[in-house]
């Protein structure tokens, strides 16, 4: 075998080993930009529009190996993280499980917001717990996962934390109780030991963060068909199609409309991530109109961040921060036709 075999040779087995070596990081890049009325169907409801509304998109994907890094640090608008800033201590299957949730009741948001811009009612009806994350003490570990849907504890029915706090009060670290919760559909029974909780007023619990679960009943059938599209910043943009389809009112004006943001049951428009390669998404689609979450707390950066990417790159579309959804649907009232 010649020298330049060997080394050939090398080179291959080298090449072929990296292949299949994980690096801890995701990239993140401009995403889809995509037409929601084809998505979003309201019962009864007008779709003739002349302009559209859409929703944006990052496109995540994990560094498999070294070669998608470098494809990272090299490709423009880019931005590479780190696994344990993205999804904590969860596992794939877990954070997978929880994006599903996140667009759930990023959905449900949606619906219930939008309804009730448009006049309409909207029944929220508490169904239980969604475990958020599982603190470093927590003898749950092993037991309970992130997306895990907390129904009972010893019997008792759990429809907002405070049921949790106020039972834990009387009890001490060490004590077992019974823990009924759901898992992709699957009603589990487990026996869960008590730590002593962190902070001032510590106190024994399971350790385990816990969002409300809840169900959300409408006078009119909403049907939003999202795809593989995860997480909850598409909240903002599937409320105003609601509400433009409950209205019947063609409240783009002819303007090629997109944005992001997450949507409370309230109407309120919250912080969302990717957002630098969100706006580049939207320049390349050519949109008129980009809403973002305004900037309200000293910690919020989308209005900033979008904002100087706008300036950086030149981008060519109108930023609007909004902080509620009747913000957004007011500034689209004012709107002259485009012509």
């Amino acid at each position: 075998m010649t020298r330049k075999k060997r080394i050939l040779i090398v080179i291959c087995l080298i090449f072929a080993v990296t292949l299949f070596i994980p690096t801890p990081f995701y990239l993140f890049q401009p995403g889809s930009v995509e037409e929601l009325s084809s998505k979003v169907t309201v019962e009864e409801g007008g779709k003739a529009e002349q302009g559209h509304l859409y929703l944006t998109t990052v496109l995540s994907v994990k560094a498999s190996n070294i070669y998608y890094l470098a494809y990272g640090l090299l490709a423009p608008h880019t931005d590479i993280q780190r696994s344990h800033v993205v999804k904590g201590d969860m596992s794939d299957k877990e954070y997978n499980r929880w994006l599903a949730y996140l667009m759930k009741s990023s959905q449900e948001n949606a619906i219930t917001a939008g309804l009730k811009a448009a006049g309409e009612e909207v029944q929220v009806i508490p169904n239980g717990m969604i475990v958020r994350n599982i603190s470093e003490n927590s003898k749950a570990k092993g037991i309970i996962e992130a997306g895990d849907i907390i129904l009972e504890v010893d019997g008792r029915k759990i429809k907002v934390t405070e049921d949790l706090l106020g039972y834990f009060k009387e009890k001490k670290p060490g004590e077992e109780v019974s823990v009924v919760f759901t898992r992709d559909g699957e009603k589990k029974e487990e026996q869960v030991e008590l730590v002593l909780l962190p902070g001032k007023n510590s106190q024994p619990g399971i350790g385990i963060g816990l969002e409300e679960y809840v169900e959300v009943k409408t006078g009119r059938n909403v049907n939003i068909q999202a795809g593989d599209i995860g997480g909850p910043s598409a909240g903002l943009m599937f409320s105003l199609e609601i509400y433009r389809q409950v209205t019947g009112e063609d409240i783009t004006k002819g303007y090629e409309v997109a944005g992001t943001g997450t949507i409370d049951k309230a109407g309120n428009v919250g912080q969302i991530g990717g957002i630098a390669e969100k706006i580049a998404a939207v320049d390349k689609a050519g949109m008129d109109i980009f809403f973002c979450p305004m900037d309200v707390l000293p910690s919020d950066t989308n209005e900033k961040e979008v904002k100087a990417e706008t300036e950086k790159y030149g981008y060519d579309v109108k930023i609007v921060p909004v902080k509620t959804l009747d913000e957004a649907i007011n500034y689209l009232d004012r709107l002259p036709p485009k012509s």
